[in-house]
């Protein structure tokens, strides 16, 4: 099938025009990135985002694969001989892979069955005559032509016959989509705990005898089924009505007409669905299952880490960061306002030392000494401990400093990394996890980009995922992120340059090369002299990579160079002066959009985004999303009592609801229930990592420190 036989599925799956998406094939074909595509070519695409550009790449590859597959299996069948007009049709008709090997299934060239060992033997006939259903003649009459040395009695060729017929059922594949639909439509999940395993603490306990209908098998739940199975903590069965489904059988072969072969085609259909049809379509429902419930997962983890790289950076401010520990003692690392290590030190506020007076005194020092505004606490051992005594010292000293819980996810991956160690050669493991805690809040994009981020630890078993297509889906995320912010050519590591549209690490090694040789870059076109990075390479990264205090301002901006003479002209038209000014903004308010991108030889997407661009040059893609929640007190959970209302932020974001940090040891739990009256499919609709959320105490189980909260006001 031509690709333009494709288009029109991708286009109505999508509900956008067939032109959208034979244009986004035709700019990828061309090597044009998702970010350049999505930000400099929405007049092509009529704005199509990051996500539908993707999903056009996907889908086109997938139906591809799948109209080539048909070609194949229809050039066998049709070598074999066997390849005829309805059969031809059915192929065609298939909308997925599986279908197609459903078909393809009886014509495979078969391994050793006892069906083949049977039609070795030349019981095939003998098979055909029970299956044509006759309605006279005695089956062990017919079955005595083909006893020899190999059959040698009447039983054994009409159990080869039965095996033939069983195989053939079973691989009927309109047999086996009404058995999985059975299944799929009707059928219950059924766990039951073993006898020996190792969940001592019960983690699986919920699923020790549980039954849930198929249909209704939340992803989540799926994920934990799979886990405890793999665990072998329970063995998990399906349960349909198996009896129908050989009757089924049964009847497609006797159309309900009688025959002297009725026993030996119930016996046969009997086998062949419970021997091989039922085992193999239940493994393919489970198969789906995970498949389906793995893909959810992977978009959650996307999504939150996402949404981990998008906060807000605390800008303008010197920030000390704190790695918690009991013996080891609290590593401290205060940074400036560009990141720069300023001091490095240790307290050891907790048992078994227990020097709280010293490190008191040393605490107060550093905040003397520096103008710091925010403390970051890596939320991981003792940090509950170090919260209460850095607030502690807050409070009774009366400072006018907040702080905030940071996750520390992958902190200690990154400080014992080849990159960690190139960066801080002369600090410990643990100290370099402090500064790493700091400039997490400081601009979360640069620092986060630095660790796997499969080690940030947001999502939902993230372990239990296939590795592959859960880096391609971060990878992305990552992608989107960063050129959706921007990166400043001058400032930027080479770790976050190499995620830019168009940039490898070879082209994002040669920047900053570039850089340390030459000094700062002054405008774009100078990007053009570092070895390594060719036009097609400028064109698309350009846009996306910044210049401050530059030659020229539009650099600063995301205006593409391309476009540089039409903006020029804009502010020449306008009488603009400066960018971002009050009276430029109001100039650009009063413009006809359709006249004036007539005018400039432009599209009217692009002049959007040159107006939103000229208005407000510096700002931050990120400033929507809510920042870091500063704290100066800490709560326990014996200050709590249902109906409380707090403040806390989205920590993580899962299938069944958003864990929330309320400042706690433990996060809150808001479950999906509990966010909006009315339904929702998934917690996303309404929340996102990095959240401030006004919540209410629902629920506090003291003895496993666990506290419910619901987003919806208990008083109304």
């Amino acid at each position: 099938m031509e690709t333009e036989q494709l288009i029109q599925p991708v286009a109505a799956s999508l509900n956008i025009e067939p032109s959208q998406v034979r244009n986004t094939l035709k700019l990828l074909e061309e090597g044009n990135t998702v970010p350049f595509i999505a930000r400099y070519r929405k007049e092509m695409t009529k704005g199509l985002d990051e996500e539908q550009i993707l999903f056009i790449q996907q889908q086109v590859q997938y139906l591809s694969n799948l109209e080539k597959r048909k070609e194949d299996v229809l050039r066998i069948i049709e070598t074999q001989g066997k390849l005829t007009e309805d059969l031809r049709k059915q192929v065609l008709a298939c909308a997925k892979l599986s279908q197609v090997d459903d078909i393809y299934r009886p014509y495979q060239q078969k391994r050793k069955t006892r069906a083949t060992d049977a039609a070795a033997k030349g019981l095939t006939p003998l098979a055909d005559w029970i299956a044509s259903c006759p309605r006279s003649g005695d089956p062990t009459v017919q079955a005595e032509k083909y006893v020899n040395d190999q059959v040698p009695t009447i039983e054994e060729a009409l159990q080869g016959a039965k095996d033939i017929l069983a195989e053939r059922i079973s691989d009927e594949a309109k047999l086996r989509w009404k058995i999985k639909e059975q299944i799929e439509r009707y059928g219950f999940i059924l766990c039951k705990e073993k006898k020996k395993h190792a969940d001592e603490k019960q983690v699986y306990k919920m699923y020790y005898d549980y039954k849930e209908k198929i249909s209704t098998l939340a992803n989540h739940r799926v994920m934990a089924i799979d886990r405890a199975e793999k665990e072998k903590v329970i063995t998990v069965t399906l349960d349909y009505n198996q009896t129908f489904l050989i009757n089924y059988a049964i009847r497609g072969i006797t159309h309900e007409r009688m025959t002297v072969c009725q026993k030996l085609i119930e016996e046969a259909a009997g086998d062949g669905l419970k021997r091989l049809a039922f085992p193999s379509v239940e493994r393919e429902v489970r198969s789906e299952l995970s498949e389906k419930a793995q893909a959810q997962s992977i978009e959650i983890f996307s999504m939150n880490v996402e949404r981990l790289l998008l906060q807000p950076p605390l800008e303008g401010k010197m920030i000390l960061g704190v790695d918690p520990a009991f013996r080891t003692g609290c590593k401290l690392a205060v940074i400036d306002s560009t990141g720069k290590m300023l001091k490095i030190d240790v307290f050891y506020p907790h048992p078994p030392v227990n020097k709280k007076a010293e490190a008191k005194a040393k605490l107060l020092s550093i905040l003397k000494d520096y103008p710091i505004e925010v403390i970051a606490i890596g939320n991981g051992t003792a940090s509950r401990e170090t919260e209460s005594f850095i607030a502690d010292v807050i409070q009774k000293e009366n400072l006018s400093v907040d702080y905030t819980l940071v996750s520390e996810a992958g902190a200690s991956v990154y400080s014992a990394s080849e990159l960690a160690r190139k960066e801080f050669p002369d600090l410990h493991v643990e100290q370099r996890s402090a500064v790493s805690i700091a400039r997490r809040i400081l601009d979360p994009l640069s620092e986060l980009i630095k660790i796997d981020p499969k080690s940030i630890g947001v999502g939902q078993y993230q372990h239990d995922l296939p590795t592959k297509a859960l880096n391609e889906r971060l990878d992305f995320a990552i992608l989107k992120s960063v050129n959706r912010v921007g990166v400043d050519v001058n400032t930027a590591s080479s770790e976050l340059l190499c995620h830019v549209s168009g940039l490898t690490k070879a082209s994002a090694n040669a920047i900053v090369a570039y850089r340390n040789e030459h000094g700062r870059f002054y405008n774009r076109r100078q990007l053009l002299e570092v070895p390594k990075l060719g036009v097609k390479s400028f064109q698309q990264a350009a846009g996306f990579l910044r210049i401050h205090d530059g030659e020229e301002p539009l650099d600063q901006t995301p205006i593409h160079p391309e476009s540089y003479q039409a903006a020029h002209r804009l502010c020449q038209l306008l009488s603009i002066q400066q960018l971002g000014s009050d009276e430029c903004r109001e100039k650009l308010n009063q413009l006809n959009l359709e006249e004036t991108a007539e005018q400039l030889n432009t599209d009217v997407y692009t002049l959007q985004d040159m107006i939103e661009a000229i208005s407000q040059p510096l700002r931050d893609y990120r400033e929507q999303f809510d920042g870091p929640m500063l704290r100066h007190d800490v709560l326990t959970l014996e200050d709590l009592h249902p109906g409380d209302e707090l403040e806390g932020v989205v920590r993580n974001v899962v299938d069944f609801g958003a864990f929330v940090d309320i400042g706690l040891h433990e996060d809150g739990l808001v479950h999906i229930s509990k966010m909006v009256q009315g339904r929702i499919s998934h917690p996303s609709e309404v929340v996102s990592i990095g959240d401030i959320l006004k919540v209410w105490v629902y629920g506090i189980d003291a003895e496993r420190h666990r506290v419910q909260l619901t987003m919806i006001d208990p008083h109304r």
